[in-house]
């Protein structure tokens, strides 16, 4: 356990993350790799060594790459091969299959996990950096914003230590409880989805291959079920808390055995966990105020039956590090973090949106009218595919449309560069990235890397595909814009990335 530095008082942090959870200890590492000084404090000691979340995709995959964790994480996961919503006599009414092979964001479409491996290999991460003060055990009591600062009264809980800790920007990844919230906006907007859901999850003591491997979501209007598989001997159950049962009735473990007499006995699996768990749907109705900002749960809740919670909040950090990084490190109005808000907001309701209509589907004894809502179709469809929402609009996407499937405010795939065969995104880095054409002579910020399809062929074909002369590639992985003027594009780049107030005309490239 990391115990408060002499001196700590004295510094002033770049930035200060509050939670040290996935969302947490993603941001802090994005932002340590940049050469941030990062200060993290979690009012737990140690990680929670239980099952929370279970899943997570190829996109949230490729921030873990950028952290350096991806390679080590994929030994501890399994692979998702998807998701079927059966009634209860066991029909499927649809099926979303996940894609076996490697994605175009260089891995595979679904991934299931235990989260305390995650956890593990991000503060392992963390801790060989030597711009990063960890706090665990510490609770956050106070929160007050100065001029160039914020101050952080603090309690060190095993020593009842009072503490004052400085940074001049602070991230509240605590949860959906969050103290940081409560000092950026007044509450949450509510989508109205709340529902009481009992979670199990159980260590197989023999092989059950006949579970399978596919998430199954059991659509009993009389009782709603989920059944995950997960890494290795464990499994989990999610059963719906009907009216009137009480916490301690539904968790007790002769109930809980009742409930999985269908398909799972006392003679197979030992319970690891039972936990209470609402379900609810709402997001932040502000992120950001002055140095302060939230993240993850902090920002949003959704209902689990897309499993992208966690997902949602790396990419919350994967949007706000690089911003953070460009107000501290060269410069940027802190202006520039409404732009987080803007994009970051409309993404997560769209995921949560389409969670609350396949919760419909789960719940709801019309299923006829649930497939078509679930589909978000005039007609149903007994096949789903992943949604791939836009981001919201903001100056740094210039080159957003309106059109349906123009790829401006979604990922730049990540294709295999040369004979190496090396990642797209092993070779730039997490920086701001201009693919030409041809080599461009000019002098660069530090924050801008150029990219010759003429050193990498592959890239080419990419070009062809978006029939475009250049393309800017945030470090979120994001397109910003694409354009047949890269000497223009470049201008214009580096004009909005050291003056965060210019404004950027997207008519100008397509000269």
């Amino acid at each position: 356990m990391s115990r408060p530095q002499a001196g700590i008082e004295d510094k002033i942090f770049d930035v200060a993350v509050v939670g040290y959870g996935p969302t947490g200890a993603t941001l802090a590492n994005l932002l340590a790799g940049q050469g941030l000084q990062v200060l993290v404090i979690d009012r737990e000691a140690t990680i929670y060594n239980l099952p929370r979340a279970v899943h997570f995709d190829d996109e949230t995959m490729r921030v873990f790459q950028t952290v350096g964790v991806a390679d080590e994480l994929s030994r501890y996961t399994c692979i998702n091969p998807g998701m079927k919503f059966q009634d209860s006599r066991g029909r499927v009414l649809l099926d979303w299959p996940r894609d076996q092979s490697i994605t175009s964001h260089g891995w595979n479409a679904s991934y299931r996990l235990h989260q305390p491996d995650l956890e593990r290999l991000l503060r392992e991460q963390l801790q060989n950096r030597n711009n990063v003060q960890e706090l665990p055990g510490c609770q956050v009591e106070a929160i007050n914003e100065n001029s160039d600062h914020v101050a952080l009264g603090c309690e060190d809980k095993a020593t009842s230590r009072k503490l004052e800790l400085k940074s001049r920007y602070v991230v509240g990844c605590d949860g959906a409880n969050s103290l940081v919230r409560q000092f950026v906006c007044d509450g949450m907007k509510d989508f109205g989805f709340c529902e009481r859901w009992l979670v199990v999850d159980l260590m197989l003591e023999r092989p059950r291959p006949d579970l399978g491997d596919h998430s199954i979501q059991f659509c009993d209007p009389q009782r709603p079920m989920t059944y995950c598989r997960s890494p290795g001997r464990r499994r989990r159950w999610e059963i719906t808390v009907l009216d009137g049962e009480t916490d301690e009735e539904i968790s007790s473990e002769k109930k809980v055995w009742e409930l999985l007499s269908r398909w799972i006995t006392p003679k197979d699996a030992a319970i690891e966990r039972c936990a209470i768990y609402t379900f609810r749907s709402a997001i932040a109705r502000q992120w950001h105020k002055g140095r302060l900002c939230i993240a993850g749960d902090a920002a949003h809740l959704t209902p689990p039956f897309m499993g992208q919670g966690m997902c949602t909040g790396i990419r919350d950090a994967a949007n706000l590090a690089w911003k953070l990084s460009l107000i501290i490190q060269n410069g940027a109005d802190g202006s520039i973090l409404h732009t987080y808000e803007k994009e970051r907001s409309p993404h997560a309701q769209a995921y949560i949106e389409t969670a609350i209509r396949l919760g419909g589907l789960i719940n709801t004894m019309d299923q006829a009218s649930a497939l078509q809502m679930a589909n978000n179709q005039k007609h149903g469809n007994s096949t789903i595919k992943s949604i791939q929402p836009k981001l919201g609009a903001s100056h740094y996407l210039p080159g957003l449309s309106d059109k349906e499937d123009h790829p401006v405010g979604r990922p730049f795939l990540q294709v295999l560069l040369n004979e190496n065969r090396m990642k797209f995104d092993d070779v730039v880095g997490f920086v701001h990235t201009l693919i030409t054409r041809r080599n461009l002579k000019r002098n660069l910020t530090d924050c801008i890397f150029v990219v010759s399809a003429q050193d990498y062929t592959e890239l080419n074909a990419v070009l062809d595909e978006l029939n475009a002369e250049a393309v800017w590639v945030r470090p979120d992985r994001y397109i910003a814009a694409l354009a047949n003027n890269a000497e223009e594009l470049l201008t214009q780049m580096q004009d909005l990335l050291s003056h965060s107030k210019t404004s950027i005309n997207i008519d100008s490239f397509n000269k």
